[in-house]
């Protein structure tokens, strides 16, 4: 497959689930004929018409809502929250109806939904649709987070989640939709996925996401001309979280830095520090550093957003102290 930008490998990755399956349909604001405020959706339209793709009114509620029901009649909606911000909105229906429903119904209710939503900063955007919200679910079981970091991820994971027979959050970051990537080739559509190893290293680990991934590749660069060799892993997926192969590589290298855009309380991060901690079968004596966003709303001005984020330099002079600590 050609290189494609983050964007166009979703619409893609929507183009062929709705080609290979009629239960599949998307239901979301602005999706029909404007193509979503991002573009993502651009053309679907044209292509399935107003059976297959739902404009909605101004409701989260009502989104999630009719793509709750319907999924729980066996077909197979991605419903869009425009911003992943506002999940807030409809949080009930996804932590208490849609994660719960198979639990509740002894497994006779299966709910193939996916929740696709814009999420992230960096975009200037402001602290009411730049947040990482994908933090605020990591505690609701029942629920699989999914969060790709490139185009190619972005296309087969967008796919594995629309035909996965449980409820799928699948997170786009803003900052990615114009990033372009190769689209490895496979077969046929595979599973969800873990965490990969997308530079290997053998002096420290950095684990990262989305932004914060290719962010963490940069200082990578940096790092090597200080002559150090550090390994980079992304996630992929914080729900289930493999924390198994981040736990492998820290014990190759002997330092982890995680890096995350959100705050550092309740999140992905500190929950792998903490497994790592408790599952270790020896005392964990490996260094560790989060390295997360401010405790603060995101800003909207540029240079205070950029003051937020964990940057390319902080990344490398963390990873680069980390290197002075022993082990």
């Amino acid at each position: 497959m050609s290189e494609l930008t983050y964007r166009q490998a979703i619409n893609q990755a929507l183009d062929a689930e709705l080609a290979a399956d009629p239960e599949v349909f998307l239901i979301g604001e602005d999706i029909g004929a404007g193509g979503g405020v991002f573009k993502v959706t651009d053309g679907l339209f044209a292509k399935y018409g107003a059976e297959r793709v739902f404009d909605t009114p101004i409701s989260e509620q009502a989104i999630v809502g009719c793509a709750l029901g319907a999924a729980m009649q066996g077909l197979r909606p991605v419903a869009e929250i425009m911003f992943s911000d506002f999940t807030a909105v409809c949080f009930d229906q996804i932590a208490n109806q849609m994660a719960k429903c198979r639990y509740m119904s002894d497994g006779q209710i299966a709910l193939p939904l996916t929740i696709r939503m814009a999420t992230g900063a960096g975009s200037g955007f402001g602290a009411q649709h730049s947040q990482s919200a994908e933090q605020w679910l990591l505690n609701v079981p029942g629920l699989k987070i999914v969060v790709p970091s490139t185009p190619s991820d972005a296309y087969w994971m967008l796919r594995a989640a629309i035909r996965d027979p449980d409820p799928v959050l699948y997170f786009e970051h803003k900052a990615l939709y114009g990033r372009k990537g190769e689209i490895v080739t496979h077969e046929s559509v595979p599973a969800l996925g873990s965490v990969s190893v997308v530079k290997p290293g053998t002096d420290l680990t950095i684990v990262a996401s989305q932004l914060m991934l290719h962010y963490a590749l940069e200082a990578a660069k940096s790092l090597a001309t200080r002559g150090i060799c550090a390994e980079v892993l992304d996630t992929r997926v914080l729900r289930p979280l493999d924390v198994t192969a981040i736990r492998a590589s820290v014990l190759r290298t002997s330092r982890l830095l995680m890096v995350q855009e959100a705050p550092s309380l309740g999140s992905w991060g500190a929950s792998v520090i903490a497994a790592l901690v408790a599952e270790s079968p020896a005392p964990w004596r490996q260094p560790v550093v989060l390295l997360a966003g401010a405790d603060t709303p995101i800003p909207y001005a540029a240079e205070l957003e950029a003051a937020y984020l964990p940057s390319v330099q902080r990344i490398a002079d963390a990873a680069h102290n980390l290197m002075q600590v022993p082990v």
